[in-house]
């Protein structure tokens, strides 16, 4: 359940702009507020079975725009990616310490390397 809780996070957050205010709303409600169908039912006047539709909707858009363009998938890869080179810098930067150089500039390099990588995380 915390896996599916998780991956319907990631697509409202990836994809949740492409929803309608309503889907928006009844979806925020259920997984991020975790209220049940029933209460988002009763706040809005509508039946149990009207909250769940929109949610089952919205869910299959989420779910269908993911498997089109697959963003979600490949945002994965890359932090796999920036993990690899981090630890290719981190390795490199041992290695410099191990063999007793006091390169400087190869240290100097290497935190570049992360800055850029800090950056791209945070974009």
């Amino acid at each position: 359940m915390k896996n599916q809780a998780y991956r319907m996070a990631l697509l409202y957050d990836f994809y949740g702009d492409m929803l309608t205010d309503r889907q928006k709303e009844f979806y925020d409600l259920y997984y991020n507020e975790d209220l049940s169908l029933a209460e988002i039912a009763e706040n809005y006047g509508i039946t149990r079975q009207g909250v769940r539709d929109v949610i089952v909707r919205a869910e299959g858009i989420l779910s269908e725009l993911e498997e089109k363009t697959g963003i979600i998938h490949r945002f994965h890869q890359m932090q796999s990616q920036f993990d690899e080179i981090r630890k290719a810098v981190d390795d490199i930067r041992r290695i410099n310490e191990e063999n007793g150089y006091d390169d400087n500039q190869l240290e100097s390099r290497c935190n570049h390397i992360q800055d850029i990588l800090d950056q791209l995380r945070q974009e």
